[in-house]
C-alpha cells in the first residue's frame, strides 16, 4: 500500500482564536489545501478539469478534534482517498503535530460535479485516473 500524501504546514498567528489555539474552521482549510496539493502532485491540472466542465465538490466534512494546536506548531497533514463504485468518494486527513501527537482527523465525502448539468459524475474514479500521471497518490491503480 502506498504511503498517504503528506504536506507539512506551520500554524500561523492569524489562524488562532482568542484562546490562542487554532480556530476550528482552519482545519477545513488545512484539509482543503492538502487535498488540492495532493491532486496537483498526482499530475491532475485542475484548470483543465474545470475547462472540460467538471469540478471537485465537498458534500460533507467531519472533523474530530483530539489535541489542540497552538501558534508556532508545525503539522503534517496526510491525505488518503477511498473509492467505491458510486458517485462519491472519501478523503481521510490526519493532522499530526511534529511531536507525533494527532491533533485532528478530517473526513470528507466528495464528488466530481458536471458543471453543465449540475449533477455528480457517475464514475469519478475513472475521470481522476485518466487525468493523473501518478494515480497512486489518489488511491487509484494506474
Amino acid at each position: 500500500m502506498t504511503e498517504p500524501f503528506r504536506l507539512r504546514m506551520a500554524v500561523r498567528s492569524y489562524e488562532l482564536d482568542p484562546q490562542l489555539h487554532v480556530n476550528g474552521a482552519v482545519y477545513h482549510q488545512y484539509a482543503d489545501h492538502n487535498r488540492f496539493e495532493c491532486v496537483r502532485a498526482a499530475g491532475v491540472v485542475v484548470d483543465d478539469l474545470i475547462a472540460d466542465g467538471m469540478g471537485p465538490v465537498n458534500l460533507e466534512t467531519t472533523i474530530r478534534f483530539l489535541h489542540e494546536l497552538r501558534g508556532g506548531d508545525e503539522v503534517d497533514v496526510t491525505c488518503a482517498f477511498g473509492w467505491g463504485s458510486g458517485r462519491t468518494h472519501t478523503v481521510e486527513h490526519e493532522v499530526r503535530r511534529t511531536d507525533g501527537v494527532v491533533a485532528a482527523r478530517v473526513r470528507t465525502v466528495s464528488g466530481l460535479l458536471d458543471l453543465r448539468n449540475r449533477t455528480l459524475v457517475a464514475d469519478p474514479a475513472a475521470v481522476w485516473r485518466s487525468r493523473a500521471t501518478r494515480p497512486e497518490l489518489l488511491g487509484l491503480t494506474p
